[in-house]
C-alpha cells in the first residue's frame, strides 16, 4: 500500500518560518532565535533605534542579512495606516516627455521614502477609471494623474470629494481639483507668435480635433492668429488622430499636400514634429527654408534632430517636483483638505535651427 501525502506551501520550514509558494518567510522571532535577543530588541536595532548599541544592532543587521529578512510591509501599514506608495497613471508610457516625467516623478518619491505604482490608461478613459480603482484597491496613499481629457474629470473630482489626496499633471482651472502643469495654452501661443513675428502667415498646426480631449494647444494657436489678424483656416489643421511619429507623418502629408500649403507648421508634440521634419526629408523640402517647424515638450530627440527644432520647453523637473511636494503635503493633512491648488508654469520657447526669419 501506498501512503498519498498532500504538501500545504504555507507550512512551517525547519527553522520555524513560514513558507509562501515554496520559499521561506523570515520573521522578526527568527532573528531573534538566531541572534539570542528578544523580538523587541530585534525590531528596535533594524528600524535604527538609538536605544540599541551599535555592536548589537550590528550582529542583527548582519543575521537578518544572513537569513534574508524583509519587513512586512503590509503589517507596517496596517499600523501606520500609510503604505507608503503612490499611484501613477500615463496616457501613454511610449511618449517620451511622459516617460521623462514618470522618472522624475519616482525619483522625486523615492527621496521622500516613497514607492511608485505605474499604469497606463492608453488614452482611453475607460481604462483610466480602471487603473485609479486599482490603485484605490491597493491602499496607494495618493495619486499622480495624467488624464486622458482635461474635461472628463468627474471621476478624479469624485475623489477629492472623499478627501483623498489627487494631483493633476495637466491644469484646469476649473476642475476643482489640485494640478500642476506648463501652461499649455501660453505655450502653443508662443510658439505661434513667433511664426508669426519671423514673417510666417500661413501656419498650418498638427494636433487632435478630438472634441472631448485638450484644447489648450489649439486655442493658443487661435490666440496668437487672432492677435495679428489672420484668419483660422480650417484647412490648415490636421488631427493625426494619435501621438506617434508615423500618424505625424501622414497628417504632415495631408497639410503638405494642399493646394495652397503652409509656410510653418505648429506641432502639439516632438514626436509629431520630428514626423513633419521626415515627411520634409523624404520629399525633397528644405527646413526651414520652404517650411518651418516648432515643436512641443523640447525633449531630448528635437536638439539633435536632423535639423534642430525649435520647441515649447516641458520644465518636467519643476513640474514634477512641485506635483509631488503638492501630494505629499496632502497626504499630510489631517481631517479636511485644503482648497485644491492649481499651478500654471509658464513655459518658454526654445529657437532652434528649424525656423529663422523669413525675407
Amino acid at each position: 500500500a501506498c501512503t498519498k501525502s498532500t504538501h500545504n506551501p504555507f507550512n512551517r520550514s525547519q527553522n520555524g518560518g513560514q513558507r509562501s509558494l515554496g520559499r521561506p518567510i523570515v520573521r522578526l522571532k527568527d532573528v531573534a532565535d538566531k541572534t539570542g535577543f528578544s523580538v523587541n530588541t530585534v525590531s528596535l536595532a533594524l528600524r535604527g533605534s538609538p536605544r540599541i548599541p551599535e555592536d548589537t544592532a550590528m550582529r542583527i543587521r548582519d543575521a537578518a542579512r544572513d537569513l534574508n529578512y524583509m519587513p512586512n510591509q503590509v503589517a507596517k501599514s496596517l499600523v501606520s495606516r500609510e503604505t507608503k506608495t503612490i499611484g501613477l497613471v500615463l496616457t501613454d508610457i511610449t511618449n517620451p516627455a511622459l516617460t521623462q516625467a514618470a522618472q522624475s516623478i519616482e525619483l522625486a518619491l523615492a527621496e521622500r521614502g516613497y514607492s511608485t505604482l505605474f499604469a497606463t490608461s492608453n488614452n482611453d478613459l475607460d481604462e483610466e477609471k480602471r487603473v485609479i480603482a486599482m490603485f484605490q484597491s491597493r491602499q496607494v496613499d495618493g495619486m499622480l494623474i495624467y488624464p486622458r481629457s482635461h474635461r472628463e474629470l468627474d471621476h478624479i473630482r469624485q475623489l477629492r470629494r472623499a478627501n483623498y489626496p489627487v494631483v493633476l499633471l495637466v491644469a484646469d482651472p476649473d476642475a476643482w481639483v489640485d494640478a500642476v502643469s506648463v501652461d499649455e495654452r501660453r505655450g502653443a501661443y508662443r510658439a505661434v507668435r513667433h511664426l508669426i513675428d519671423i514673417g510666417h502667415k500661413r501656419i498650418g498646426i498638427i494636433d487632435s480635433a478630438n472634441p472631448l480631449g485638450n484644447h489648450e494647444k489649439r486655442e493658443g494657436y487661435d490666440a496668437a492668429l487672432h492677435e495679428a489678424n489672420i484668419a483660422v483656416d480650417p484647412q490648415l489643421s490636421a488631427d493625426p488622430q494619435g501621438h506617434s511619429v508615423i500618424r505625424g507623418y501622414w497628417a504632415m502629408d495631408k497639410l503638405m499636400r494642399l493646394p495652397q500649403r503652409p509656410s510653418a507648421v505648429f506641432a502639439a508634440n516632438d514626436s509629431l514634429a520630428i514626423a513633419a521634419l521626415r515627411w520634409t526629408q523624404k520629399n525633397g523640402l528644405r527646413v526651414p527654408e520652404d517650411v518651418a517647424i516648432v515643436g512641443f515638450d523640447n525633449i531630448e530627440f528635437a536638439e539633435h534632430a536632423a535639423t534642430p527644432l525649435t520647441s515649447v520647453n516641458y520644465e518636467i523637473r519643476l513640474v514634477t517636483d512641485l506635483a509631488v511636494a503638492r501630494l505629499i503635503e496632502l497626504i499630510g493633512t489631517e481631517g479636511a483638505l485644503p482648497e485644491p491648488s492649481v499651478t500654471l508654469i509658464d513655459p518658454e520657447l526654445i529657437v532652434r535651427e528649424s525656423t529663422h526669419r523669413r525675407n
